[in-house]
């Protein structure tokens, strides 16, 4: 496992975040656009916080760009699903926007990669447990918020299949851990994650080597 690789702002290899050296995910890599600062943060922000859905277009073509960095690893098929959103907090807010800059990315995807087989099913995954802004949290408070937070209810879907894991911010990983967590526990073989955003630039840290 190594880390969280970017594929805007920064080389793709040798970096890893801290959280990631100090124990293994159940996911395979994480992969990230640029960091959540400055126009990248102004446009997460847009969608998700100000109903600004066109902002998904431009953001899913940045999100596709970084998964592309996983063409080399990951298998010919994946199963595409955005991390669920609290049902209550997705009607107020009206949409997912895990899932707008999933199916953006994957528009792109299969034009820039028509070779890769790409699937979405979002719903196999659901968020039962009404957590906190995980920013608003220390990272041991962050594994205490989302225990017990995501449950599949379609794991027929998994089994033996690997799983791109989408979302819009990769903060210290807590969220994309607890899904590929119960993802894993499915049947899913492997879980790569893509986010648009990776959050605390001062977390990575050069890769090592160790695991």
């Amino acid at each position: 496992m190594e880390g969280v690789r970017y594929a805007g702002q920064f080389p793709a290899e040798g970096l890893v975040c801290s959280s990631c050296r100090m124990a293994e995910p159940d996911f395979a890599r994480a992969v990230a656009y640029g960091v959540y600062e400055d126009e990248l943060r102004e446009m997460v922000h847009l969608l998700k916080y100000e109903g600004m859905r066109g902002a998904a277009r431009p953001l899913g073509g940045m999100l596709a760009r970084a998964i592309e960095t996983l063409k080399d690893e990951a298998g010919a098929e994946l199963v595409v699903v955005a991390v669920p959103l609290f049902p209550a907090k997705e009607r107020q807010r009206g949409y997912n926007q895990a899932v707008l800059l999933a199916d953006a990315a994957l528009k792109e995807l299969k034009k820039s990669v028509p070779e890769w087989r790409l699937r979405a099913s979002h719903g196999v995954i659901r968020r039962v447990k009404d957590t906190q802004s995980q920013f608003e949290l220390t990272p041991s408070g962050r594994r205490r918020n989302l225990k017990g937070a995501f449950v599949v209810s379609e794991a027929a879907d998994l089994i033996g299949r690997e799983v791109l894991l989408v979302d819009d911010i990769y903060t210290t990983g807590a969220t994309a851990r607890a899904c590929a967590t119960v993802l894993r526990r499915a049947g899913a073989g492997k879980v790569w994650v893509g986010t648009v955003s990776r959050a605390q630039r001062e977390m990575v840290a050069m890769w090592d080597g160790a695991s």
